[in-house]
């Protein structure tokens, strides 16, 4: 008999930031652990959400037994509705992080065909040759696990994302002990969080916030806006804790916020004071003094809530002079201008901006630095170990951190990147054939318009729906526009057919620049997205097609 071996087969998440996705391999029996999506680069023009490429998992859908979740973050559940319409697994998660996934189910009208089923820490579940065990780590998100995997060959420890918090602040502790029984009992490969590498020290503990907050809400004397990513379930109980204690009302707002904070209060994980809640159309009429906005919107997304409220075109509430606006969420890499930008309209409108590193801090990863990640390799000490969750200089990083280990039975460190596998088998590991994987751009957040080939999708989009230019002079000074706004289009309408269309896509337009505010029409990114998004769905309506929408503004 040809002896099976054990196959690694990282799908997405390594050598990159987000779609995390990982499959394990033995013989005929394959496990997804997490499925996870990315936010496009600006250059994906007319792209939502990009997705792993699940072709290998395609091609072997009848090897595919269950996707297994670590927690509930974007970058490792967002694309799990994307991957059940393929294969409609099995899903296996805590119940927090399976209410995040329904809500998502639920958006795709996916919920009622999902066998979604829950566990909690200490649980085991079998899977073909698999033996499963849920270990409770601290991370940024409650309920993350790390996932002790028993195969016929040994034990994998996957690590999912994890700092090792000692004074978390629901005391729900790190679960080291059990890390530290299967080092003692032997672990054949370890798969670890890069993320933080680069970081010195130890993480600091969530507790690390509670100073500053202290001393914001006792110098703030008008009303407070704090924005955090909504998943944040800790800080939110932290705020809301502060609110209670100084007396101050909290508005919910956002729907992240509120979906979140709904599923959560829901499941028993975020404490609510009674009364404490204000609707958000109060928030004007209530005394500012007394009023805490607990709103979503930390990385500047040009239609998120914080952004609406930064150039003044929120429903519900305006920014005053002397409110207090806190960031407490790291700037991701990529996404300083639009950041940059909305602190500078809050700044415009009086609002002192409390954002960045600064002592004691506003905001702590939810990632183990360098000494976090030695002292996991220091309790799991694997015969092979394997760097996941980062960029190639993370992950080369991590493999040097592990160097020590060498004389205590690490035999070897494996820097693989997407679609690189890795074998192991008894005589021992090396890295394996390459799997197909890619990034599927996914336009319109529909399970239907998914594409594969970004170059090919635009080919594809261009030839059959063709393009519309709206091309739009804004006075730098005035923030008016000069004139009507011009539309160009290429393979969407003749000139003769389309002449009444396009004039009334200008009115659309020229609508849009009217009912924005002076400062929306000075931020391009608010604009083009808000101009795409109101012709999107006047083209839509009106020929039921799609055609690729490209604002230009012109800035004279």
């Amino acid at each position: 008999m040809v002896e099976r071996k054990l196959q690694v087969i990282p799908l997405g998440g390594l050598g990159e930031f987000g779609m995390n996705c990982m499959a394990l391999r033995y013989g005929d029996d394959i496990v997804v652990i997490d499925a996870g999506m990315m936010f496009p680069d600006a250059e994906l023009l007319g792209v939502d959400i990009v997705t792993p490429d699940f072709t290998y998992l395609e091609e072997n859908r009848e090897h595919v037994r269950a996707l297994i979740l670590t927690h509930g973050h974007e970058d490792h559940i967002g694309a799990t509705p994307f991957l059940l319409a393929q294969l409609n697994l099995p899903v296996y998660a805590t119940a927090f992080t399976l209410a995040l996934v329904e809500r998502r189910l639920d958006e795709h009208e996916m919920l009622a065909q999902a066998k979604l089923n829950v566990v909690k820490p200490g649980d085991r579940i079998e899977i073909g040759p698999f033996q499963i065990e849920f270990i409770h780590v601290t991370h940024s998100i409650m309920s993350a696990v790390a996932l002790a995997i028993t195969t016929p060959l040994g034990v994998v420890i996957h690590t999912g994302d994890f700092k090792i918090d000692a004074t978390p602040t629901d005391n729900q502790l790190f679960d080291l002990h059990t890390l530290a029984a299967y080092g003692k009992r032997g672990v054949l490969l370890l798969l670890s969080d890069s993320t933080n590498v680069d970081r010195a020290g130890y993480t600091e503990s969530e507790r690390a916030v509670r100073p500053r907050l202290e001393d914001i809400f006792s110098r703030a004397d008008r009303r407070l806006l704090i924005a955090c990513f909504s998943s944040s379930i800790h800080r939110l109980q932290q705020i809301l804790d502060l609110s209670s204690e100084y007396g101050r009302k909290v508005a919910l707002v956002g729907r992240s916020m509120v979906s979140v904070t709904e599923i959560a209060h829901g499941l028993g994980l975020l404490h609510i004071p009674d009364g404490i809640l204000l609707r958000p159309q109060e928030i004007m009429s209530m005394q500012a003094s007394k009023v805490t906005v607990l709103i979503s919107g930390t990385q500047g997304e040009p239609m998120s809530a914080l952004s609406r409220v930064a150039v003044d075109n929120h429903k519900n509430f305006s920014i005053e002079p002397g409110d207090t606006v806190v960031l407490s969420s790291r700037i991701i890499p990529g996404n300083e201008k639009p950041i940059f930008r909305m602190v500078n309209h809050l700044a415009r409108r009086g609002a002192d901006v409390i954002y960045g590193s600064m002592n004691p801090p506003v905001h702590v990863s939810g990632h183990g630095s360098a000494e976090d990640l030695k002292l996991m390799l220091n309790l799991v000490r694997p015969r092979y170990f394997a760097p996941i969750h980062g960029e190639y200089r993370q992950l080369s990083k991590h493999a040097t951190l592990a160097q020590h280990l060498r004389t205590q039975g690490l035999e070897d460190t494996f820097i693989l990147e997407t679609g690189q596998t890795l074998e192991l088998d008894s005589r021992g590991a090396r890295k394996g054939a390459r799997v197909t994987v890619g990034r599927v751009c996914i336009d319109s957040g529909t399970i239907d318009e998914v594409v594969e080939d970004i170059v090919i999708r635009d080919r594809r989009h261009l030839s059959e729906d063709g393009f519309v230019l709206p091309i739009i002079a804004i006075n730098k000074n005035t923030g008016r526009s000069e004139g009507l706004p011009e539309i160009v289009s290429r393979g969407f309408v003749s000139p003769e057919d389309g002449s009444d269309l396009l004039q009334s896509a200008r009115q659309v337009v020229a609508r849009t620049l009217e009912q924005s505010t002076a400062e929306e029409r000075g931020d391009w990114g608010v604009m083009q997205e808000k101009i795409r998004a109101d012709l999107k769905r006047f083209l839509i309506k009106e020929t039921s097609r799609r055609p690729l929408i490209m604002p230009v503004i012109l800035e004279v």
